[in-house]
């Protein structure tokens, strides 16, 4: 059985408040789950105290087991310094889409044009 440290939903429509949970990765995301091992309010401000509220220990203990932990976790494993996340690098994320190149080389021609 392959273990996930990951976020489960709750709250209200527009209003999140996630589970940080050890599941089965086969199980839904709001679905069945084994320990819940601590909490996230993303509607808190990022320094507030009680964004995230982690149980170190029991997360220790679930990493020593094998279950491997979604991104999102990962970083707040990182920030509470349990695992080390690094950092990624997709160079292409902020290239311009080809309709977007494609109005720039049309205006850069208009510009060329009435010069």
């Amino acid at each position: 059985m392959s273990l996930k440290i990951r976020l489960a939903r709750g709250g209200a429509k527009k209003r999140p408040h996630y589970s940080i949970v050890i599941a089965d990765a086969r199980a839904p995301r709001d679905g069945r789950f084994i320990e819940k091992i601590g909490t996230f309010n993303p509607m808190l401000a990022d320094d507030a105290e009680g964004r995230v509220v982690l149980n170190t220990e029991r997360a220790q203990y679930w990493l020593g087991q094998g279950a491997q932990a979604t991104d999102r976790v990962l970083r707040f494993l990182d920030k509470a310094g349990l695992v080390k996340r690094e950092a990624r690098n997709n160079p292409n994320k902020a290239e311009p889409g080809a309709k977007a190149k494609e109005r720039a080389a049309e205006r850069a021609e208009k510009a060329a044009a009435s010069e």
